[in-house]
């Protein structure tokens, strides 16, 4: 793959080559973090700021919204400006937007600053990845990529201990706070140690309408799921607004020279497949951890520090496990574990229906989070595995960012309409009793979710042919959305 303007390629055991290293999981471990802590701080947050439960899905919705909508078009920024120049800028505007965050004295102010936070997101996200594909040597630019994971995961897995802590503690606002200084020795470190590189052909129009139409879509829709209880006439005018938003934003796709989303990528039937069992499989993880975290301190009594630490079992699966997945997908094929995969959390899901008042956490909590730690650890790298087998090598980059894109934006419509379709009302966090009634409603509908994901994935997935790109990224423990890739295969899976 042609990296366009770089200099000479950097070994991993040399000493720029650790900095890289150092500087982009310093990065991109910001965003992994704070999509992870932020459950756990919610109903301090609601409590402190007076907010009511749709303020509470914004501070979660507005991030992702801008995140999801603006990832693809911060990739192409760095190739265009410089890969290490945005995603510095990405950094200092993430840790800039964090730091508002922090110091929000309303709800409002709050929710306005998580959508900055997005856009920072979407900067240093695939930047850091990007720096890292475009710096590191060929041989060992996969090896780099699989630490750059690992050691993201980990960053994720200690998110809501360190979440539930500083709740605890200082205060929800070092949630927010705790950017700004890991901002002050990544960037730094970034301007100082990592090359910088571009894409010497990157010379088309960005595609700007496509990512405002997009994300502006994904907000209509949002607003109007969140606020379906309210007046109906302008509720229903924001949702036919949001309709109308994602038919354009699919015209405006079709017709630019250089799309965001090139359609044509739809064109493969495995492909448009298992983009829909990721809409389904991770609106399902998105509401869950969402609920979770609130009916464990909401309904159960728990500390923010013992809700988050609770949660650790399903990340620390994942990292233990989720290479070992994908090796064996690579033996038998990604049917088998795309099926079982989503029925196992299926199943998590329902066994969290004996999480109610004085839950123990390991005859009824610890239960449920193994099993769902354990079909997440079957589903995510062959989930991944078989985004990238299904298109043209030169095209698993843009089919790793459309996958993560529509990953995050499933989790934020499930985030807006599970409490809707649960009836959860506008103060239903304030009441135990309230709340675990619409708790143990959600919680079969993220079940069918998984449920239906199982049965699409086996009518459509088959095995990919010999030779097909496979991830790097091959440790996993992010829960939010599915790993980014770089683009560039890997080593031929292994056939019968």
């Amino acid at each position: 793959m042609d990296l366009g303007h770089v200099s000479a390629p950097v070994r991993i055991s040399s000493r720029t080559g650790r900095w890289i290293l150092v500087t982009t999981v310093l990065g991109s471990s910001m965003a992994l973090l704070d999509s992870t802590v932020v459950n756990v701080a919610l109903p301090r947050i609601g409590h402190d700021l007076n907010a009511d439960l749709a303020a509470l899905q914004w501070t979660v919705n507005a991030y992702l919204v801008t995140l999801a909508g603006l990832i693809l078009l911060g990739g192409s920024l760095g190739d265009r400006y410089g890969r290490r120049k945005i995603f510095v800028l990405g950094v200092v505007w993430f840790a800039a937007a964090s730091l508002l965050c922090g110091l929000a004295p309303s709800a409002h102010v709050l929710i306005a600053a998580r959508a900055l936070q997005g856009i920072g997101g979407a900067l240093l996200t695939p930047g850091s990845l990007a720096l890292i594909q475009a710096s590191f040597h060929p041989d060992d630019r996969g090896r780099a990529v699989g630490l750059w994971s690992g050691f993201g995961g980990i960053g994720a897995a200690v998110g809501p201990f360190l979440g539930g802590w500083l709740v605890d503690g200082p205060g929800w606002r070092w949630v927010f706070l705790l950017n700004v200084p890991v901002a002050l020795v990544c960037a730094p470190l970034a301007v100082r140690h990592v090359p910088e590189s571009s894409d010497e052909r990157g010379h088309g129009r960005f595609d700007v309408l496509g990512a405002v139409l997009g994300a502006l879509a994904l907000a209509l829709v949002t607003y109007a799921l969140i606020q379906a209880r309210g007046d109906v006439v302008p509720v229903a005018l924001t949702g036919a607004a949001g309709i109308v938003a994602a038919v354009a934003f699919v015209c405006v796709e079709r017709r630019v020279p250089d799309p965001m989303m090139p359609l044509d990528v739809f064109a493969s039937r495995q492909f448009s497949a298992v983009n829909v069992v990721t809409l389904g499989v991770y609106a399902a993880f998105g509401g869950f951890f969402f609920l979770t975290a609130l009916q464990l301190q909401v309904v159960s009594g728990y500390s923010p520090l013992r809700a988050g630490t609770a949660l650790l079992p399903t990340t620390v699966l994942m990292l233990l496990f989720s290479a070992r997945s994908g090796a064996l997908a690579d033996r038998i094929g990604p049917r088998l574990p795309l099926t079982v995969g989503p029925l196992l959390c299926a199943g998590a899901m329902l066994l969290m229906l004996r999480v109610g008042r004085d839950a123990d956490y390991l005859t009824d909590v610890l239960p449920a989070l193994v099993v769902m730690g354990a079909g997440m650890v079957t589903l995510v790298a062959p989930l991944t595995a078989t985004v990238l087998a299904s298109v043209d090598t030169s095209r698993a980059g843009l089919a790793s960012g459309i996958n993560n894109a529509a990953a995050r934006a499933a989790g934020l419509v499930a985030v807006a309409a599970l409490p809707l379709l649960s009836g959860m009302g506008p103060e239903a966090y304030r009441s135990a009793d309230a709340f675990d009634a619409a708790f143990r409603r959600a919680m079969p509908i993220c079940a069918a979710l998984l449920v239906a994901a199982a049965v699409l994935a086996f009518a459509t997935v088959r095995r990919p042919a010999p030779g097909c790109p496979r991830p790097h990224c091959r440790t996993h423990g992010a829960m939010t959305a599915p790993p980014l890739e770089d683009g560039r295969p890997g080593p031929a899976p292994r056939t019968r």
